[in-house]
C-alpha cells in the first residue's frame, strides 16, 4: 500500500503542473459531449438513438483543437491519455468482467446463483437486500467497480424474475457499490482523501459515517418500502449448488481483498471447469462465452478510451487549472472554504471520470485552503471523499454505470434517474456544510 501511496503522490500524472496556463475554452469537448449526448437525447426523449460512442467521437475530435502542436503531437497527447495507467487497468477489468458474465451465464452459474438468492430472501426483502450486500461487499473490498462485477448478473437475474425494471436494479447495487468505496479502509479514494489532508483515516470514517450512514439506512428503508408491492408468484426452483460455487468463489476472494483482475479469472476458470464436467458444456462452448462477452465489451471499451483521451486534452488545455483559479479566488470563510472544496473535486471528477484521480489533482489546493480557513481536515478529508463519488456515482461516462450498463445491455442514462443512494449522499454532504455537521468537526 506504501508503494502505491507514493506513486500516486509523488509520480501520478494528474498532478497539477505551473507550466499549464488556465483556459476556459478547454472544456469546451465536455460541454460538446453533453450537448451532443444529454441534450439530444432529452429533446428526443430517447437515449438509444444518439449513441454515445459518437457523441464521445465528435467531443474527442474537437478536444484536438484546443491544444497547441502540429496535429500528430495532439494526436500523441491524446493517445497518452487514453493509455494512462488508469484507463487501461478499467479496459482489462471490463474485458475480463464481460468473458466472466458471459461464461457464468452459459453453463448456469447466474440463474443458480439468482434461485438461491430467491429462496434464501423473502420477494418483499429482494431490493433491500441486494442492497445491503453490495454496501457490505464494497465496505469489505473499497472497490465500487469490484462489488458492482460481482453482483450486476444477479440483480439482472433478479429483475428478470420478478418483472422488475432492470436499470432500476443496477441503481441499487450502483448506490451500495459507492457506500463502501467512500468509506472503506482500504478504498483508493480513502487514502488518497486522508493522505493529501494529513488526517488518519478512523478520524475521516468517523465523520463521513456521521454523514453517510443515516442516508444509507434511509435508502434501504426505501427498498424495504418498495419491496412490499412486489407479490409476485415463482416457482421454487432446487438450488444447483455445484453451479453457485463460481460466484461464492468471486464474492469470498473479492471480500479477501484479492485484486479484481485476479478475482474475475478464478471466476472464468472456475466457471468453465463446472461447466465442462457438470453440464455437457464442451471446450469450444467456454471459448465462445468468452469470446462473446468479450466482444459485447467493446462499445465500453471504445467509450473508456475516447472518454480518456478528451479529458486529458481537457487537463493539458488548461480545462482543470480554470476551474481551479476561478473557484478558489472568492473564498473568505470556513463555510465557503468547505462549499469551494466540494466543488473543486467534483468539477475535477467531471473532468477526470475518476474520483481518486479528482482528489488527487485537487487535494494539495484543498489543504491549502481548509489551513488558511481553519476547516479541520477530517472534515475536509471527508468532503474531498463524499463529493467525489457522488460525482463518480452519476456521470454516464463513469466506470461503474458504464460496466452496470455493458453487463445489462442497457444504457447508462437509464440508471441515473434511479440512484437513490448517490444524489441522497450527495445532498446530505451539502446539508452539513450549510448547517455545519457534524458539530464538533465544523470550525
Amino acid at each position: 500500500m506504501p508503494e502505491k501511496s507514493n506513486y500516486y503522490f509523488n509520480n501520478h500524472p494528474y498532478k497539477m503542473n505551473d507550466n499549464i496556463k488556465s483556459n476556459p475554452f478547454a472544456l469546451t469537448p465536455l460541454l460538446v459531449f453533453l450537448l451532443v449526448y444529454l441534450a439530444t437525447s432529452l429533446i428526443i426523449g430517447d437515449f438509444y438513438k444518439m449513441p454515445i460512442t459518437v457523441a464521445f467521437l465528435v467531443s474527442s475530435v474537437v478536444s484536438l483543437c484546443f491544444v497547441k502542436g502540429s496535429i500528430s503531437e495532439r494526436v500523441e497527447i491524446f493517445s497518452k491519455g487514453a493509455a494512462n495507467h488508469n484507463i487501461l487497468l478499467m479496459v482489462w477489468i471490463f474485458i475480463l468482467a464481460g468473458a466472466f458474465a458471459t461464461t457464468a451465464k452459459a453453463t448456469g452459474a447466474v440463474d443458480a446463483t439468482v434461485n438461491l438468492t430467491l429462496n434464501l430472501l423473502p420477494d418483499k426483502l429482494l431490493i433491500a437486500g441486494i442492497f445491503a450486500a453490495a454496501c457490505f461487499i464494497s465496505l469489505s473490498v473499497g472497490t465500487s467497480v469490484g462489488t458492482i462485477v460481482a453482483l450486476a448478473p444477479v440483480a439482472i437475474g433478479i429483475a428478470e424474475k420478478l418483472g422488475l425494471e432492470v436499470p432500476f436494479m443496477m441503481a441499487v447495487v450502483v448506490g451500495g457499490a459507492f457506500f463502501g468505496d467512500n468509506l472503506s479502509f482500504i478504498s483508493d479514494t480513502t487514502i488518497a482523501a486522508t493522505r493529501t489532508q494529513g488526517c488518519k483515516m478512523s478520524d475521516k470514517f468517523k465523520v463521513n459515517s456521521m454523514i453517510v450512514v443515516p442516508v444509507a439506512v434511509i435508502v434501504l428503508i426505501i427498498y424495504i418500502v418498495m419491496g412490499m408491492n412486489i407479490d409476485m408468484q415463482h416457482e421454487t426452483i432446487p438450488v444447483e449448488w455445484i453451479k453457485v460455487l463460481p460466484y461464492l468463489l468471486v464474492i469470498i476472494t473479492a471480500i479477501s481483498g484479492m485484486n479484481v483482475m485476479i478475482v474475475l479469472t478464478l471466476g472464468i476458470i472456475a466457471s468453465g471447469i463446472i461447466g465442462l464436467f457438470g453440464t455437457g458444456f464442451t471446450f469450444f462452448d467456454w471459448m465462445g462465452a468468452m469470446g462473446n462477452g468479450i466482444t459485447g465489451m467493446g462499445e465500453l471499451i471504445i467509450i473508456t478510451l475516447l472518454a480518456g483521451g478528451m479529458l486529458e486534452m481537457i487537463r493539458i488545455g488548461g480545462g482543470i487549472k480554470f476551474i481551479i483559479e476561478k473557484l478558489t479566488q472568492h473564498v473568505n470563510s470556513s463555510k465557503g472554504a468547505e462549499f469551494t472544496i466540494a466543488a473543486l473535486v467534483s468539477f475535477a471528477n467531471l473532468c477526470t471520470a475518476n474520483n481518486t484521480i479528482a482528489v488527487i489533482t485537487v487535494g494539495s489546493i484543498a489543504h491549502q485552503i481548509a489551513d488558511k480557513f481553519n476547516v479541520d481536515p477530517r472534515k475536509s478529508a471527508s468532503l474531498l471523499d463524499t463529493f467525489s463519488c457522488f460525482v463518480q456515482g452519476i456521470i454516464p461516462y463513469g466506470a461503474q454505470l458504464l460496466i452496470a450498463a455493458g453487463l445489462a445491455s442497457i444504457s447508462p442514462i437509464s440508471i441515473i434517474r434511479y440512484l437513490y443512494y448517490p444524489f441522497l449522499m450527495g445532498l446530505a454532504a451539502l446539508l452539513a456544510i450549510l448547517f455545519r455537521y457534524p458539530r464538533k468537526y465544523s470550525n
